[in-house]
């Protein structure tokens, strides 16, 4: 499976983002599973809202539901760690939505991603110790 980023949802939706190109071309050629979070989600809404409109936004929900994009569901016992990454992280600083990315790593076993966060995803380690693979941004 595939984790995907805030990032990469904003860049496909968008024709304006400079990651639009990059992000359309993966999605349109990716033939395995993707996953992402709620808080993923949460962040995406948010902002595709502001980026492309209501109407764009809700047609971008229907395609993730028709299109059988899992979704990691967290419960309360993965708030500890949640915070553990939170405050391991805070100098960059590591929001909710990427520390639900580094959990979902970590339960997976899996650290393919595709972001347009060239920073922090360099940065992150999941299980304190494996890099990310960036499909998105390892396309030239």
């Amino acid at each position: 499976m595939i984790l995907v980023d805030t990032g990469a949802w904003l860049a496909l939706a968008d024709m304006g983002d400079a990651y639009h190109l990059r992000s359309r071309e993966f999605f349109r050629s990716n033939r395995e599973s993707l996953i992402t979070t709620y808080p993923v989600l949460v962040e995406s809404v948010h902002l595709m809202f502001k980026r492309i409109g209501i109407a764009k936004t809700l047609a971008w929900l229907d395609a993730l539901n028709s299109q059988g994009v899992g979704v990691f569901t967290m419960t309360a016992a993965h708030l500890s760690r949640l915070g553990a990454l939170m405050h391991q992280y805070r100098d960059l600083p590591m929001d909710l939505a990427d520390a639900s990315l580094v959990l979902l790593a970590e339960e997976l076993g899996e650290g393919r991603i595709v972001s347009s966060d060239e920073r922090d995803f360099h940065a992150y380690r999941w299980k304190n110790q494996h890099p990310f693979c960036n499909l998105l941004l390892a396309q030239s």
